[in-house]
């Protein structure tokens, strides 16, 4: 699933937003990325940097609603994330919270 979009906001700047899978052992689900940047390369270029390497914005299909926008304007690191709806398209249900993308990263520890 590559759904994507983005939104240049008045100030200049813009949010993308990303339905990816999910980087873990097994690869099940998918996740609703926002990426807060000075321009779309810069958004994809934050991804890339964390490790999301095959990162791509192809069209306009799916760009963050205003509330994900509010969301990742909102939020210090401006890049956040939170488990995708079924259909891949994000609506206005309410859904679980915004997550840092730090907490998607987070290696699970080893049982001891």
């Amino acid at each position: 699933m590559a759904a994507g979009g983005f939104c240049k906001l008045p100030t200049g700047s813009v949010v993308v937003a990303l339905n990816l899978p999910r980087p873990t052992a097994d690869g099940t689900g998918c996740v609703r990325v926002l990426v807060h940047a000075h321009n779309r390369a810069r958004a994809l270029t934050r991804l890339r940097n964390l490790g999301m390497r095959a990162v791509y914005l192809r069209g306009n299909g799916a760009p963050p609603t205003p509330d994900e926008i509010t969301a990742v304007l909102h939020h210090p690191d401006g890049v956040i994330w939170r488990t995708a709806p079924d259909n891949g398209v994000s609506t206005d249900l309410p859904q679980e919270l915004w997550h840092p993308m730090r907490a998607l990263l987070r290696r699970p520890t080893a049982p001891a």
